[in-house]
């Protein structure tokens, strides 16, 4: 059986593209009598921020989206076409990068009440996680594809160590370990780790609720339940089919679907003691990947990727023929301005 693991060999493409979706004002931003300070262009493609009584803008970007913007419209123009990539073998990532409150988890998971339900089904603020999911197993029964498998695994960085979320036990965390992949030049593994085979789309929200109920939160004064991880969701598909000369082949995609911790500044963010120590680890690793994504983008010899965890398990997506979209999320409000001018 030869196999075809094509996710550094994706047809010619933008490999990294950049985004930018602005949520709503806030109920709390509305109490704080904030103001408007964020308004997009979908002609231009650019995002304007009032700065005092001046609007500075930025961009363009590959795409921009308003505050009307929905979470089909999201899914359909961004990550329909990377799904029917990894179908097809290859491997895509998806970053949703934000200040805490901007809307990255709502954009990935949807919406979630603190009992841990998710919306769902035809619920149109269902997330990109679960549409994803919808969406393989559809394009798998329209291609009447027999043999295949589906996986999925949720891991958590915090404070640069690596947790299971889906692992039931609280004694194995520690087992956890990255190893370079002896079969798969450039990619690595995660020991430890379990990979849960998913039948049918049901299954992924008691998954994504075990997840959650695991993943590191503390409270910060921009978010009462502010994640202080960056969360990896990771699906891979695994088709087998026979060639014309009847040998078997095995097509392997991959679709990285990370919610990165909050980008703001520990002075902002109220982090004291180890709060700090977090804030400094999440930006550390973030800083990591805007340089790993700034080496990809101009074509650097180097590309840092073991300066973070975070991206050397994600290696094996960011880089060579890999397809890299980055969600920026934003509020709108005038009391972010200062944030906003930063980023």
């Amino acid at each position: 059986m030869s196999t075809k693991d094509r996710g550094t060999t994706v047809p010619k493409k933008k490999n990294v593209q950049v985004v930018v979706r602005v949520r709503p004002l806030s109920d709390k931003e509305k109490a704080e009598r904030a103001h408007l300070a964020v308004r997009t262009n979908g002609l231009t493609q650019t995002v304007s921020i009032k700065d005092r009584s001046n609007w500075r803008e930025f961009g363009p970007f590959d795409k921009v989206y308003g505050m009307d913007s929905s979470q089909s419209t999201i899914y359909l123009d961004i990550v329909d076409p990377l799904v029917k990539e990894v179908i097809q073998g290859y491997n895509c990532t998806i970053f949703a990068y934000g200040q805490t409150g901007t809307g990255k988890t709502f954009t990935m998971e949807g919406e979630h009440d603190p009992e841990g339900s998710y919306s769902w089904r035809d619920d149109p603020r269902m997330g990109i996680i679960p549409r994803a999911l919808m969406q393989i197993f559809a394009e798998l029964d329209q291609q009447k594809v027999e043999e295949y498998s589906v996986r999925v695994s949720y891991v958590e960085l915090y404070n640069e160590e690596l947790n299971d979320l889906l692992n039931r036990s609280e004694h194995t965390q520690a087992r956890l370990r990255i190893f370079e992949d002896a079969i798969r030049k450039g990619s690595v593994v995660i020991t430890g780790l379990e990979e849960i085979a998913v039948r049918e789309r049901d299954e992924v929200y008691d998954l994504l609720r075990r997840g959650a109920d695991k993943r590191k939160t503390a409270a910060t004064f921009l978010n009462s339940t502010s994640s202080r991880s960056h969360s990896v969701f990771t699906v891979t598909v695994v088709i087998r089919e026979n060639s014309i000369g009847g040998e078997e082949l095995m097509k392997q995609g991959k679709l990285h679907l990370v919610d990165l911790a909050g980008s703001e500044n520990i002075g902002r963010s109220g982090a004291i003691e180890m709060r700090a120590r977090e804030a400094g680890n999440i930006n550390q690793s973030l800083l990591t990947l805007g340089r790993v994504i700034k080496a990809l983008t101009s074509g650097a010899g180097h590309i840092p990727y073991r300066e973070s965890k975070l991206t050397r398990i994600l290696q094996d997506s960011l880089g060579g023929k890999t397809i890299t979209t980055v969600i920026a999320t934003l509020s709108p409000s005038s009391t972010n301005v200062e944030v906003l001018l930063i980023h």
